[in-house]
């Protein structure tokens, strides 16, 4: 029996996605995000790359390619999910939709459809963006069934117009192998709704400055969820303010109206009492932006909602008054220089970035793989830097085979008869604290400190303490963090990394910062430096 992932394209930098699968004699294409297919096609260019194309959702990273490879390919068979099909054609704004053909077949939810004799897909909500779906692939032998996962991009909670992915429902899947996403690393998010809260109030406390908001965005997704955002928070409920969406944001919101029988119930019920989002009679109010209505922008409080990969500064007027700039928090890109706008005499006040999550976190992830309980895992979807934080978890580790590959790196997915699991490794230890003053004790059981993983923890008998939620989250420090983080070899008064509250762990956790989760080094510098505590009291001693 043959099984192989060879990645076209995994998403590293942008890229998109794209996956050929091989399932005994079968050949199966998950995605088609690069816009650029060459690497698809034969040399003869009449040899289709696969036997069947499946879609996960419709944003540009997983779909942008599949008009080109339908126009090079018109018999090759290509599904998603029925809400997929229709946000298809927003991959394509340069061309009049009814003149794209309705090339993506339609599948039907958690019901196997068989494509070859003994191939089988179904499809699952994976959360994300509506009509997204993780997908189920069962190839049948005679001897056995083998089963693959591809989670495409999914989110576990709920978000304000797609319900979670439904995580009872795919425990019963128990597949031989899971291709899973791992966007966020082993990064740890707040609650949705602390994320939801957060960016409610800065942008209430700009607009309430008499400031203006300016929201570079996706097309689909995420301008939706902040639109509903504004108008069912109790900061904005009633306000007397102007939302204008512009491009092809706008274009997501009417897609959206389309699909009202999909979204969620508590949705639909909204919309029953009121437009879902083009209304200019509640407050506040929504509207589309003309062309002629720009020039008027920012001449009072107004929150803009424009494509990303526009060019902002066309908004931005060197008389107009101050704007912030709120863009959303991605690994490697948070600073306005990732949009090549210019802030001299542009009348930005400030750019800041917020968190909004559509994708898991590493706690997420890492929950999921334990549900399901694969033998293989395959990552994609993330820096190289974020997919190796998860491939080198101890506790994936000692229970999988984990893969990250490279774009056009063969991965061979043999599977075995029987699969014993080793118990997980217990991460949780329970003690005493004890607080007095400013110092904090921690008294351990001696079962905790007997345990080789206690005295192995770090080798220099110092640790890294920080609060996440309600857990004290403890990290081992090594030599080699000492010796590159070392303060005393810095002047104290220095505004370098080394000085920088934000350096943790060799990477700076500023997300205000152009550095942010990159790792840095003690002489570095960024505008947003903060001395630490340690420094600001060595030159408190030194004034004295």
């Amino acid at each position: 029996m043959e099984l192989e992932c060879l990645p076209y394209s995994v998403n590293h930098a942008g890229e998109g996605i794209c996956l050929l699968l091989r399932m005994g004699p079968y050949r199966i294409l998950l995605d088609c995000g690069m816009a650029d297919i060459s690497a698809l096609l034969a040399p003869n260019k009449k040899i289709p790359p696969a036997d069947v194309v499946l879609c996960s959702h419709a944003h540009p990273d997983h779909a942008k390619g599949l008009l080109a490879l339908h126009q090079a390919f018109p018999q090759l068979p290509i599904y998603a999910s029925e809400v997929t099909t229709q946000l298809l054609p927003l991959n394509w704004p340069e061309l009049d939709p009814k003149k794209i053909p309705p090339f993506c077949q339609a599948l039907p939810w958690r019901s196997p459809v068989e494509f070859h004799d003994g191939l089988c897909a179904e499809l699952f909500p994976s959360g994300h963006l509506p009509g997204a779906a993780s997908i189920r692939l069962t190839y049948t032998t005679h001897r056995r069934s083998y089963t693959l996962l591809y989670t495409g991009d999914f989110f576990l909670s709920n978000s304000r117009l797609v319900e979670g992915l439904p995580l009872d429902t795919l425990r019963g899947v128990e597949p031989d192998i899971l291709i899973i996403e791992g966007t966020y690393g082993t990064a740890r998010h707040p609650h949705r709704r602390q994320q939801e809260n957060q960016l409610a109030e800065r942008i209430s406390r700009a607009v309430s400055a008499g400031k203006s908001i300016l929201m570079p965005v996706p097309a689909l997704g995420l301008g939706q969820e902040i639109l509903m955002l504004l108008r069912s928070h109790h900061l904005f409920t009633g306000r007397d303010l102007d939302i204008w969406v512009d491009g092809t944001v706008a274009a997501g919101c009417d897609a959206y109206l389309e699909l009202l029988p999909h979204l969620p119930a508590s949705v639909q019920n909204f919309s029953r009492h009121q437009p879902l989002f083009w209304d200019e009679r509640v407050r506040p109010r929504v509207r589309r932006l003309q062309p002629e209505q720009v020039p008027q922008l920012g001449k009072t409080s107004c929150i803009v909602l424009t494509d990303e990969s526009v060019d902002l500064s066309q908004y931005l007027y060197p008389n107009a008054e101050a704007w912030v700039v709120l863009l959303p928090q991605r690994p490697g890109r948070s600073t306005i220089e990732d949009y090549q706008i210019h802030t001299n005499n542009s009348g930005i006040l400030s750019v800041e970035s917020y968190l909004l999550a559509q994708h898991c976190d590493g706690p997420g992830t890492t929950q999921l793989i334990h549900n399901l309980r694969p033998q293989h895992v395959v990552f994609v979807h993330g820096s190289p830097t974020y997919l190796a934080d998860l491939t080198s978890l101890e506790e994936l580790q000692n229970r999988y085979h984990l893969h990250s590959p490279n774009a056009g790196t063969l991965v061979e997915l043999p599977i075995g008869e029987t699969f014993l699991q080793p118990a997980a490794p217990e991460t949780n230890y329970e003690g005493e604290l004890t607080e007095l003053g400013t110092i904090v004790t921690i008294n351990l059981p001696d079962t905790i400190t007997a345990d080789p993983r206690w005295q192995n923890f770090a080798d220099t008998g110092l640790v890294e303490a920080r609060w996440q939620g309600e857990e004290l989250v403890l990290r081992g420090l090594t030599q080699r963090e000492l010796l590159t983080q070392r303060s005393d070899r810095l002047p104290a008064d220095l505004a370098c990394c080394g000085n920088c509250r934000y350096m943790r762990g060799q990477r700076c956790r500023n997300p205000a910062s152009p550095l942010f989760d990159f790792k840095v080094t003690p002489d570095g510098y960024c505008p947003v430096f903060e001395p630490s505590l340690k420094v600001e009291r060595e030159n408190g001693d030194n004034s004295n």
